[in-house]
């Protein structure tokens, strides 16, 4: 290989790695006292560590939240929030006000699913740090409530006054119907500039909404023993309705239906008098839920005509969807993007997040979800949560409340 071939090689290589920087390396620039509150955060991680014990301890399946609520309402007044509060769903709320009374709203999620407080009582412990993660159940979605404070309280350090009113909610009831959501959502969508639900540490970021519509699909018929005949059925209602319902076709706008569970008679000799099951449907057009929910009552309805079994389609849960026009390059957006790649991230932008950001973006507020690293194994008994991750989330939601709107 001569002389002039490496010298080629070595500027190639120079090329290439400062694009690779270009695309993901800092494409933000930070004040004097934003670099300050970073290496803050930083040297926050057996802090956060300590934190998460005691916040991801307490029970808190969704609905039962108090201790819980309260618990972070104590670190937000511990801090230097102003006007502290738990409400009565619960949320825990706190405030940094800001130069002007508009909001920038941060969200992250207070109780857990059903299963981790199982898992909890069944094992009677505290979870416990083990290197660079916190582990047992509870620790998982809780790290980001932890991410939030820890940011709050940077905001706090720096001394400047952000340029709107920042809030910091730590929503109740995310898992039952996203009712805290809808609360905050209520409280502060005419003074917001942006919804910001913390899922993780930002290498996701999601700007639109794909809407979820979960239904129980009730099925009624007489019961009786094997001996008298086995129809009228509520199992030949449901499987002849659960058949064409999955013959419904929509391949548009990331459209799916789902049947998960499906219950009804407990023994072999007799035929049962009611049973039920699932329907999963979502799609990024609430348009075409809307259509697909006609559709399944129509089918409902010949089926029952068929097979003289009542069917009836009860919701579950509705989560709305919803697309902003122009959110991909709004300032929320784009700022968002770029601490992303700030952090070393090649952020994943979507258009079809599902959780409390949902509700924003349906009413037609701007609102991003950002995802990523947080752990692993949620939900069950070894559920653990990663102290970088949550360091890296804290970063991300303070480098978006101190930017100068």
């Amino acid at each position: 290989m001569n002389l002039t071939f490496k010298k080629f090689l070595f500027l190639l290589s120079i090329a290439v790695s400062l694009s690779f920087q270009a695309i993901l390396g800092q494409t933000i620039s930070l004040s004097s006292s934003q670099k300050s509150a970073v290496e803050f955060l930083d040297a926050q991680a057996q802090r956060a560590a300590q934190m998460l014990v005691e916040v991801g301890g307490i029970i808190s399946p969704s609905g039962k939240e108090q201790e819980r609520a309260n618990k972070v309402a104590e670190y937000m007044r511990g801090i230097g929030l102003s006007d502290v509060h738990v409400d009565n769903l619960p949320n825990a709320i706190g405030t940094i006000p800001g130069k002007s009374d508009k909001v920038l709203v941060f969200v992250s999620t207070l109780d857990d699913l059903e299963t981790v407080a199982m898992h909890q009582k069944e094992s009677g412990k505290a979870p416990f740090i083990e290197g660079e993660r916190v582990i047992g159940p509870g620790t998982n979605t809780s790290s980001i409530t932890v991410s939030m404070l820890l940011a709050a309280e940077a905001v706090i350090k720096s001394g400047q006054q952000p340029s709107h009113t920042l809030v910091f909610a730590a929503v109740a009831q995310e898992e039952t119907g996203l009712k805290g959501m809808h609360s905050v959502y209520e409280t502060f969508k005419d003074q917001s500039i942006g919804f910001v639900d913390i899922l993780g540490d930002g290498r996701s970021i999601s700007y639109g909404a794909m809407g979820i519509h979960w239904y129980k699909v009730k099925a009624f018929g007489p019961p009786g023993h094997s001996l008298r005949g086995g129809l009228p059925n509520v199992n030949q209602g449901m499987a002849k309705a659960i058949d064409r319902i999955f013959q419904l076709d929509y391949k548009e706008d990331r459209t799916v239906v789902n049947i998960a569970m499906i219950e009804s008679g407990k023994v072999f000799n007799h035929k049962p008098e009611e049973g039920w099951f699932s329907l999963d449907m979502r799609s990024l057009n609430n348009n075409t839920l809307q259509e697909m929910e006609a559709k399944v009552k129509q089918i409902l309805k010949e089926v029952g005509e068929e097979t003289q079994v009542e069917l009836q389609l009860e919701p579950f849960q509705i989560t709305p969807g919803g697309q902003i026009e122009g959110a991909p390059e709004s300032p929320l957006v784009k700022r968002a993007e770029g601490i992303s790649k700030y952090l070393g991230h090649d952020p994943n932008m979507s258009n079809a997040g599902s959780s409390n950001m949902n509700i924003a973006i349906a009413g037609g507020s701007p609102a991003i979800g950002l995802g990523g690293e947080r752990g692993g194994q949620r939900g069950f008994p070894d559920e653990w949560a990663s102290i970088p991750s949550m360091i890296g989330a804290a970063k991300h939601v303070y480098l978006l409340a101190s930017f100068d709107w």
